[in-house]
């Protein structure tokens, strides 16, 4: 291949897109964390997207000198879009990857987004920015490009070489270009989208009718609990049917699902539409959290225990199973709800940093195993498979007898408590 390619920023997304492309031509990895590009060089990535035999089998050129970024005519830029603390888009984190990289630019590269944004961002923006950092006039010295991600952390089935790449360029002949290079490393091929807002718009979308069709069954959940029924022995039922959607009630967290609506939702605000169906989604998912924890103390309490004081442990606290991922996660908002009401609450979770669990809540330090004895309540808040593995009994061996289980991710049935007050989403 003639094209020289570099990665910005190596998080969840960035370093497998940089040892994908490292295993067909030399890469220039960039991120401007050091501490990550020391451990990438050592083959640790603590992310566990991306193992240890992969970074030794990849060639890709570790850095934190965005002045490396010259080198390279194709830059894919992959950094996160996160939301402020009003749900608005935080562009920052675009805001100084497009600086280095426009600081850095050479005549004729190609600069390709795959972070998700609101249509128009990248023409926009992003290239307003990299005019004014290179001097270089977009369209002519340079061109962009936009191919969203589809990466889903912990997966190891749906990676990036067996999901459809959506692509698109600034001209027809930079979508060629976009497209024959993702090609090299995605098996299942390229959609070549109409022009790149449709791509970005795509795929904002992708994750908002995940999140409403989510907030659908968790809004049924509550109307459920209230009638007394159980709500996965309900979704069984109409699952029977050939064209039932299978979603299950849950706390709605990550960087994609939970954020991405308000990208949207920020952008048609900006055009005079309020969106209603999109907006009811997020306020029922945002508050699933807090309906968790008061409906623990709420058993706790027929269960005869004050809450006040009462033990709680909750098992999990990273947004999704079997990741180290915090992002957005919703069980540090059902921990902090419990703590209102002046539980003890632990929480100990196998795949979780401590430290980043420290950093992202100073009131929440995680605890060992041996230390959740004698417990009036467990939350199962995340499904990690050594919980699945160690089982019910491990479980009972936390409780005390006729104690509360919060089982949020439905892991269990009712049966398997028998003598428990036991209560799922």
């Amino acid at each position: 291949m003639d094209r020289k390619i570099a990665v910005v920023g190596l998080g969840y997304v960035g370093l497998p897109l940089a040892v994908a492309f490292g295993k067909k031509a030399r890469v220039i990895g960039f991120d401007i964390n050091k501490p990550r590009i020391e451990e990438l060089k050592k083959g640790i990535d603590r992310t566990n997207e991306t193992s240890s035999a992969d970074l030794a089998a990849t060639n890709v050129d570790f850095t934190s000198d965005a002045s490396r970024l010259k080198e390279a005519d194709f830059i894919i830029v992959a950094v996160p879009t996160p939301i402020d603390h009003a749900r608005r888009p935080d562009l920052t984190p675009l805001k100084g990857s497009s600086t280095s990289v426009g600081q850095n630019l050479s005549k004729g590269a190609i600069v390709v987004y795959e972070s998700t944004v609101y249509p128009g961002v990248t023409e926009d923006y992003c290239a307003p920015i990299l005019e004014r950092e290179s001097g270089l006039k977009c369209g002519k010295d340079f061109f962009l490009g936009y191919s969203p991600e589809r990466i889903n952390p912990g997966d190891k089935v749906h990676t990036l070489e067996n999901i459809v790449k959506v692509v698109s360029g600034q001209t027809p002949e930079v979508l060629d270009v976009v497209a024959s290079v993702y090609e090299l490393v995605v098996k299942a091929g390229v959609h070549r989208a109409a022009n790149i807002k449709t791509a970005e718009a795509a795929k904002v979308i992708e994750n908002t009718q995940r999140d409403l069709n989510i907030a659908l069954v968790n809004e049924l959940s509550l109307i459920f609990d209230r009638i007394g029924i159980d709500t996965l022995d309900v979704l069984e039922a109409a699952g029977t049917k050939w064209n039932f959607l299978p979603f299950r009630p849950g706390l709605v967290g990550g960087h994609c699902i939970g954020v991405d609506p308000y990208y949207l939702t920020h952008k048609a605000e900006e055009l005079g539409l309020h969106p209603q169906v999109i907006l009811a989604g997020r306020r029922i998912n945002d508050g699933m959290a807090k309906y968790v924890a008061e409906k623990t103390i709420k058993t706790l309490i027929q269960g005869g225990v004050n809450p006040n004081g009462a033990r709680i442990g909750v098992l999990g606290i990273t947004f999704k199973e079997d990741v180290p991922d915090l992002r957005n996660s919703k069980v540090f908002d059902i921990v902090n709800e419990l703590r209102d009401y002046k539980t003890v609450t632990l929480v100990h979770d196998p795949e979780a940093d401590p430290a980043e669990v420290h950093h992202e809540s100073e009131n929440i330090e995680l605890c060992s195993a041996a230390e959740l004895k004698n417990l009036d309540a467990v939350i199962l808040a995340v499904s990690h498979q050594e919980f699945k593995a160690k089982g019910i009994e491990w479980i009972k061996s936390m409780l005390k007898k006729g104690g509360v289980v919060v089982d949020v991710k439905a892991l269990f049935k009712k049966t398997d408590f028998d003598g428990y007050l036991y209560w799922r989403l």
